[in-house]
């Protein structure tokens, strides 16, 4: 069996074939060069025969090519977040040499039918989007969250991620070119693009890179909303969830194929950018007061809130000791240089972990040390809240709501029973407020790598709960809790998806602590995973194997995803 990091004659004519198309400097074998592509942020990580990194479609069209031709199993690759591993390789054994096409050089965008849609190639982060839109008084699918690692546009359409915006549900778009690999082993390029390219693929590839195309040759776009028709869906609250990764709802070809297509671009809407919206912070020590509130807004003669974010007084505590660095760059800065922080972290801790004494983690250690030195960031009224309440809430309504809002907070707050409180953030308090809640995350990783030495192991979890658990915050039994040395709880709270992360105690197996865990989840009748795929720590239901066997008939494609076993990279 040829395994990954062994090579034949073949794979060397691969090698000279890919500097031909991409040029020398960007065809990646050392092991050191490969690192920051292969090794995931959480998870994932093992070795390559080759990190390829095109710089126009066409390219990436070719590599593909000689990648099937020399039977190399390809893993695409925009941004590497590796947050379930999808992203890269894991340390299981493969039948052939894996190559990843990293895309992250192809990073246009193009408006069309004014703005009111974008087309976002192979490696076009969000923040580009975001920017691109800023213009026009408009903004993508997904604000803030995983933003401000780099994450893609099409790696949220692959992956179905949610982001924060409760009207506007998962990143999905029925709109894209692709190439698959058909039953007879032969790339065959699929534009569904609206956009008429023509029928040769090479020529298609460079005039969508290029723009040329006439208006005529775009279809029309959608009524523009704030909204899709997510918001009417989750205003049902019934005994399902509603949002989880294998809801067939949303899974059509580029959306929620997981990296078993090469997906050179996706066409998605955009939406109204909000003008002076509203937070209310609201903090109690009963989570059924929020879950009174939650129903109480999405049973409302009004529109949906723009968001409501949970966080728990552990999730709070991480993300302001833990995330000061990503809460600094974020504010003072840009998402822009936080994203070039973060790649910069990534290569150093790969250049430093092989020197005896330093470890994996020495760009963590330093940025730790650094920003420690630094008081803490937060606003003076979100420190009272967080020790005044356990369950803390950040809910962001449009300007035209803000009165009727904030008039039930407060008839709902001055009922006897009801103990919690609320504040309207000043534009600086939102601000700290919403990135504090999204550097959680983060948060739990940098714990989690510093003290690596002491613990068993990071074990993350998103979960779709059912739209009408009024017990959303789960308690565990007291043999898994003493398992346990942190459990940080924050998450979508209207739409009931939960980010719940978890560092074991050292000694501990956290693989069969997170299938525990998963179990008692699962009898509930959750979803896992709720938004992030499947990559090495969530098991491939039976359902998922037909829709990515016809993504992906021959098994070209991320073999992370579908087919191998999971849970082979535990931090």
């Amino acid at each position: 069996m040829t395994q990954p990091g062994q090579t034949t004659t073949t794979s060397h004519e691969a090698i000279d074939a890919f500097k031909r198309i991409v040029g020398d400097e960007h065809v990646l074998t050392s092991e050191r060069a490969t690192m920051p592509f292969s090794k995931g942020y959480r998870f994932g990580g093992g070795p390559v025969f080759a990190v390829v990194r095109p710089g126009t479609l066409v390219e990436m069209w070719r590599a593909l090519q000689v990648s099937v031709d020399n039977n190399l199993i390809v893993i695409p690759q925009a941004s590497n977040t590796g947050l379930t591993g999808g992203s890269g390789p894991g340390f299981q054994d493969y039948d052939r040499p894996i190559v990843i096409i990293s895309t992250h050089r192809i990073d246009e965008v193009h408006l069309i039918n004014d703005a009111r849609e974008a087309i976002s190639l192979a490696g076009t982060p969000l923040t580009h989007l975001t920017e691109a839109l800023a213009k026009h008084q408009r903004e993508p699918h997904s604000v803030i969250g995983s933003t401000s690692i780099g994450a893609s546009v099409i790696g949220g359409i692959a992956n179905n991620s949610g982001g924060s915006q409760i009207r506007k549900g998962p990143a999905f778009t029925r709109e894209a070119i692709f190439a698959r690999v058909n039953d007879d082993g032969k790339v065959e390029l699929v534009n569904h693009l609206g956009i008429s390219l023509g029928d040769d693929p090479e020529v298609a590839l460079d005039r969508l890179q290029r723009g040329e195309w006439s208006p005529e040759d775009v279809t029309p776009a959608p009524e523009d909303s704030n909204e899709t028709e997510y918001a009417e869906h989750l205003r049902k609250i019934v005994p399902s969830p509603a949002r989880y990764n294998a809801n067939p709802e949303y899974l059509f070809e580029a959306s929620g194929s997981a990296g078993k297509l090469m997906v050179f671009a996706v066409r998605t809407r955009t939406f109204p950018r909000e003008v002076h919206p509203t937070v209310f912070y609201i903090g109690t020590n009963n989570t059924h007061e929020l879950e009174e509130i939650r129903r109480l807004l999405l049973e409302a003669d009004m529109p949906l809130p723009i968001s409501g974010e949970y966080m728990g007084r552990s999730a709070f505590d991480l993300a302001e000791k833990y995330g000061k660095d990503t809460f600094v760059f974020l504010k003072f800065m840009s998402p822009a240089l936080q994203t070039r922080m973060f790649s910069f972290k990534t290569w150093a801790n790969g250049l430093f972990s092989k020197i005896p004494g330093i470890g994996p983690t020495f760009a963590d250690t330093v940025s730790q040390a650094m920003f420690s030195v630094l008081p803490n960031q937060l606003p003076k009224r979100m420190m009272e809240y967080r020790n005044r309440f356990e369950h803390h809430l950040l809910l962001t309504v449009s300007e035209s709501q803000k009165a009727a809002s904030e008039k039930m907070l407060k008839e709902f707050f001055a009922e006897p029973e009801h103990t919690g409180e609320f504040f309207i953030c000043t534009s600086d308090e939102e601000k700290s407020a919403s990135l504090n809640r999204f550097g959680a995350a983060s948060a739990a990783t940098r714990y989690a790598a510093l003290k690596r030495r002491h613990i068993a192991g990071l074990i993350p979890i998103d979960v779709a709960l059912r739209r009408d658990d009024w017990n959303w915050l789960e308690v565990l039994p007291e043999e898994i809790d003493d398992q346990l040395e942190v459990k940080a709880y924050y998450g979508h709270f209207f739409c009931h998806v939960m980010h719940q992360d978890y560092v074991a105690k050292q000694g501990v197996d956290p693989e069969a602590l997170h299938d525990r865990i998963q179990h008692l989840l699962e009898e509930r009748g959750a979803k896992l995973p709720a938004e992030h795929n499947y990559g090495r720590i969530y098991k491939l239901p039976e359902s998922m194997e037909e829709h990515f066997k016809e993504l992906d008939p021959t098994n070209t494609f991320n073999a992370g995803i579908g087919g191998t076993s999971p849970h082979k990279d535990w931090a």
